[in-house]
C-alpha cells in the first residue's frame, strides 16, 4: 500500500525524512528546492547523527497493539525505557495497534497514545507496519497509507513517504552522520514485511501454511540497488541494521541449527554455534514463502543485524552466519503475553548500542524490561480514557 510524494509546504524535517525514499526515485532534495535527477537509485543524506563522543542509542518497541484505550502500562513502559536509556531513535517495529478501533479518530488516538513518548522528548522516530495495524479499515477507513500521512505530521517523525509501485508503506533507508564528518558512519533500515499471505497463488491456496505475509522481490531490489548506490556515493558499504515486523524463516533454523529436527539437543547445539541468548517461548511466524532477505544480507555484506517482533513472547538474539538476527519482547500490556499470571513478564524494548570508536561501530544489544522498571505486571487490563489530539493532529 502506497502514498504519494506531497511537495507542498514540505518541512525540512518531511524533506530530510523523505530522503531515502526520494532518491530511490531519482528525486534529489536540494535547499528550498525540488529538482530532477538521472533515474536510478540514489543515496540518501543523513538525517540523523551520531553525538560528539562518537555514541548513538536505539531503542525499538514492539507490538504496542492497542486500541484508542491503551493500557497505562504500555505508556508507562515507554516513557520509562526513553527516560533511562535517553535514546537518539526509536522504532516502533509494527503492530502499532490493534482491529479495535472503531473510528478514524480512535484509530488516531491510538497512534497517538504512543508517539507522544517521543514527540515530548523530542526524540526523532519512525515506525514500521505489522499485521494488525489496518485490521479495522473496513471501519475506520484507515489505510496504512492514511496513518502514515498522519504520523508525518508530528515533528519528530522520520518516516519516509512510501515509494510508487514499491510494495509496502514507509520502506526507509535512515543515515546516522559520523560525529567526525558529514559522511555517514552507520545505517537504518526499514522493511514492510506485510500483513498476510494472499488466499492463492496460481491456483492453489496456502491450507496447511502459515498465513502471514513476506518481503517481496521488489522490496529486496529496492534494498539491494539502494545498498549499492550509497557505498558506491561514500566510497564504502555502510555498516547498517534493519527492522521489520514478521520473522525470517532463518530465525528459527538459527534456534535449532537445523532445518528439519527440533530437539533440545539441536537448539543446546545452536545456542553454543551462534551464540543465542534469551527466551522462545512460541514457534516463529514468519510467512509460507521465504523471501531470500537473509541471503540479500549475505551478499551485500553491510546488515550487521535484523530485529522483529511479532512473536511477543520472543526475546532471543543470536549471530547467523556473521547476522544477528533478533526479537524484541511485545511492549504493549493490551497484546497477548506468557500464559497466566505471568502474562506480562516479558513486557520491554530492545535497547541497540552504537560508538564510532567500536569496532564496527555496532557495539551491543540488551533488553530492558518493565519488571526491571517497576511496573505493575499484574495480568490484568488497565485501560486509559483516550486522549485528546493536539489541533495539527485533527
Amino acid at each position: 500500500m502506497t502514498t504519494g510524494i506531497h511537495q507542498p509546504n514540505l518541512s525540512r524535517r518531511a524533506a530530510l525524512a523523505a530522503a531515502g525514499t526520494l532518491g530511490a526515485l531519482g528525486i534529489t532534495v536540494s535547499a528550498g528546492a525540488w529538482s530532477e535527477a538521472a533515474p536510478g537509485p540514489k543515496a540518501a543524506k543523513p538525517t540523523l547523527a551520531f553525538r560528539p563522543d562518537g555514541t548513538f542509542k536505539i531503542v525499538q518497541f514492539n507490538d504496542t497493539q492497542d486500541d484508542e484505550q491503551t493500557d497505562r502500562r504500555t505508556i508507562e513502559l515507554m516513557d520509562r525505557t526513553l527516560d533511562a536509556e535517553k535514546p537518539d531513535f526509536v522504532v516502533i517495529n509494527g503492530d502499532v495497534i490493534n482491529g479495535g478501533c472503531d473510528s478514524e479518530l480512535e484509530v488516531k488516538q491510538a497512534l497517538n497514545h504512543v508517539v507522544q513518548p517521543m514527540e515530548h522528548r523530542r526524540i526523532p522516530w519512525a515506525v514500521t507496519f505489522g499485521n494488525h495495524d489496518e485490521d479495522s479499515v473496513e471501519r475506520t477507513g484507515m489505510t496504512e497509507a492514511k496513518m502514515l500521512q498522519f504520523l508525518q505530521t508530528y515533528e519528530h517523525n522520520v518516516n519516509a513517504d512510501s515509494t510508487p509501485g514499491l510494495t509496502g508503506t514507509s520502506n526507509s533507508q535512515l543515515l546516522v552522520q559520523s560525529s567526525r564528518s558529514k559522511a555517514p558512519a552507520f545505517g537504518l533500515w526499514l522493511i514492510d514485511t506485510g500483513r498476510y499471505a494472499p488466499d492463492s497463488i496460481n491456483g492453489q491456496d496456502f491450507e496447511g501454511y502459515p498465513d502471514w505475509d513476506w518481503v517481496r522481490m521488489d522490496q529486496l531490489t529496492w534494498y539491494r540497488n539502494l545498498s549499492i548506490a550509497t557505498e558506491q556515493k561514500y566510497g564504502r558499504k555502510i555498516p547498517s541494521l534493519m527492522w521489520g515486523h514478521i520473522a525470517l524463516h532463518e530465525h528459527r533454523n538459527m534456534w535449532f541449527a537445523s532445518l528439519d529436527s527440533r530437539t533440545d539437543a539441536d537448539h543446546a547445539r545452536a545456542a553454543k554455534k551462534h551464540n543465542i541468548v534469551g527466551e522462545r517461548n512460541e514457534d516463529e511466524c514468519p510467512g509460507p514463502i521465504n523471501s531470500g532477505l537473509f541471503n540479500a544480507f549475505l551478499e551485500r555484506g553491510d546488515v550487521l543485524g535484523y530485529f522483529v517482533g511479532h512473536d511477543h513472547v520472543n526475546t532471543y538474539v543470536g549471530n547467523y552466519y556473521g547476522v544477528q538476527l533478533g526479537y524484541a519482547p511485545g511492549t504493549g500490556f493490551g497484546a497477548y503475553g506468557l500464559p497466566g499470571p505471568d502474562r506480562n513478564r516479558l513486557r520491554g524494548a530492545r535497547v541497540f548500542e552504537l560508538d564510532e570508536n567500536h569496532p564496527g561501530i555496532y557495539k551491543d544489544t540488551r533488553i530492558v524490561f518493565a519488571e526491571d522498571l517497576g511496573i505493575d505486571l499484574t495480568a490484568d487490563d488497565q485501560p486509559i480514557v483516550p486522549l485528546p489530539l493536539d489541533p495539527r493532529q485533527r
